[in-house]
């Protein structure tokens, strides 16, 4: 095997030496020897041309060789180059995903699940699991029969033949939490069903009910509507927006724990907690002011026990949002009362029911005479969809919440002629992009258009921007060169107590 790999590389070499020694001996026997007969002569000469040849054609072969293997290297470096470009999008793919996937196991106001067909727990995310107050490891592999209660297991066991058949199903009912607290939950139960058609398990989802828009009728809607009949029968809104409580007998709905006083109680007790999450400025020319969002939250929720937010669709059916609305004005109000040196502008979210209170402005004005407070500090968020459905209650309101020198921003605003008109309509002060094309403009030129025509109105009214839902500094690059003004999201900073602002 040595010898067969020495002579192929000799092989080569072998012809110009030959052709080499041809011409030695024709030269030596032509000015030295002479002693070679003169009919050998012409068959040296025509071996040393033959071996010439030899040469010249094993330099083409050669060259050609060379040249292909040279085509092969710059094909197979241009390859090498496009793997490492799509291993490098793979990575940076996969790590936008990694934290989208984070955001949405962290944050998700569902509660979302997935097991096989035997009823074995494949996947849950963090509101599923903080329900029923487990850690991953008690959920995790185990049957849901093992760590949920018989409430909730009856009615998938109810369902799982039509389930397992590939149908979607659909149901909504009150669950309590561990606390006995009831909230109304849209049930969801999807197949999953392989490249075969067989369905080889399936997803959960329990959404509160206040973080639908809209839903279709369900087979309870008999049930719920008794449950809302009961909800409106226990509560009575005076002229002066003031809630009395009745004392009636308790109806259908308080002997399930639903009740108007409970709602009461637990905002005259306290029983939320305030949260912020900062909205920083992504130019340079703006104000050095530091700008929060408040957000709200019942202490069940700081339990891990429910989604955050699933408390208020109760709260909105009792038309108890101005009151709540009252309770966090005046704790915003008294903490600036308190750091008079507290350069900050904080976010308030305005219920649909508080826009209708004639009486919500004076408040306002009466808790910034009391402490003495700026309005400028206090900046309210109005839902597009809110003000659109309310344009008189909206436009006086904003006219007297200027008078008192608080600002106005326009929520969940994006492109369609409906949020332009209605930017027309009433001042503002801010324009808050809806999310939802805010987290796609690096990989959607359509949602990438929109935000620029939103900024360039803007421009155009001196109206200052807000992206909301911002996850990567790759965005927040992008929303600068379009030149958006402030900036909110998990890529900028997660909500944390409010209390937390004062150390």
């Amino acid at each position: 095997m040595q010898k067969n790999s020495l002579l192929n590389n000799v092989k080569p070499y072998l012809t110009i030496c030959i052709s080499l020694i041809l011409l030695l001996i024709i030269i030596a026997d032509t000015y030295i020897t002479n002693e070679i007969p003169s009919h050998w002569l012409p068959a040296l000469w025509f071996s040393l041309l033959f071996a010439i040849l030899i040469v010249i054609i094993q330099l083409g072969h050669t060259e050609k060789n060379t040249r292909s293997l040279g085509n092969q290297l710059n094909i197979t470096k241009e390859r090498l180059g496009n793997e490492i470009k799509h291993r490098l999008w793979a990575e940076k793919t996969a790590s936008e995903n990694k934290i989208k996937s984070q955001f949405i196991d962290e944050n998700f106001p569902v509660m979302l699940a997935y097991f096989n067909t035997e009823l074995r727990c494949r996947y849950h995310n963090r509101i599923f699991r903080r329900w029923f107050g487990l850690n991953p490891a008690q959920i995790d592999g185990h049957f849901l029969k093992e760590f949920s209660n018989e409430e909730f297991f009856s009615d998938i066991q109810n369902n799982i033949e039509k389930i397992l058949t590939g149908k979607t199903i659909h149901n909504e009912r009150v669950l309590k939490s561990t606390k006995g607290f009831p909230y109304i939950f849209t049930e969801q139960y999807l197949p999953h069903i392989d490249n075969k058609g067989k369905t080889i398990g399936f997803y959960t989802l329990h959404t509160p009910r206040a973080q639908e828009k809209s839903r279709t009728p369900s087979k309870n809607d008999k049930d719920e509507n008794k449950i809302k009949l009961g909800l409106k029968q226990s509560v009575d809104i005076s002229t002066n927006n003031d809630i009395k409580l009745q004392q009636s007998n308790p109806s259908p709905a308080s002997k399930s724990g639903i009740t108007a006083a409970r709602i009461a109680q637990a905002i005259d007790g306290e029983e939320f907690n305030l949260y912020c999450q900062k909205i920083i400025p992504i130019k340079s020319s703006n104000s050095s002011s530091l700008h929060y969002e408040i957000l709200i939250r019942m202490h069940e929720e700081e339990n891990n026990l429910m989604p955050p937010g699933s408390f208020l669709p109760l709260v909105d059916q009792f038309q108890m949002m101005p009151k709540l609305d009252r309770w966090i004005i005046n704790h915003i109000v008294q903490w600036l009362s308190a750091h008079p040196g507290a350069n900050s502008v904080f976010h308030l979210n305005l219920a649909r029911d508080t826009l209708k209170d004639l009486a919500f402005p004076n408040f306002i004005q009466d808790q910034l005479r009391k402490t003495k407070v700026t309005g400028s500090n206090l900046c309210f968020e109005i839902e597009v969809s809110d003000a659109e459905d309310n344009m008189t209650n909206t436009h006086i309101f904003t006219q007297k919440i200027h008078e008192l020198g608080c600002l106005v921003s326009l929520c969940s605003f994006n492109d369609n002629p409906d949020s332009l008109n209605l930017q027309n309509k009433i001042k503002v002060d801010y324009l808050k992009i809806d999310g939802s094309i805010v987290c796609n403009i690096l990989r959607d030129d359509e949602d990438l258009a929109k935000i620029k025509t939103i900024h360039q109105l803007a421009q155009k009214a001196n109206v200052k921007t807000i992206a909301e839902l911002v996850e990567t500094d790759d965005i927040i690059a992008k929303l600068q060169e379009i030149g958006i003004n402030y900036a909110q999201g998990f890529g900028i900073a997660k909500p944390h107590p409010f209390n937390d602002l004062g150390t």
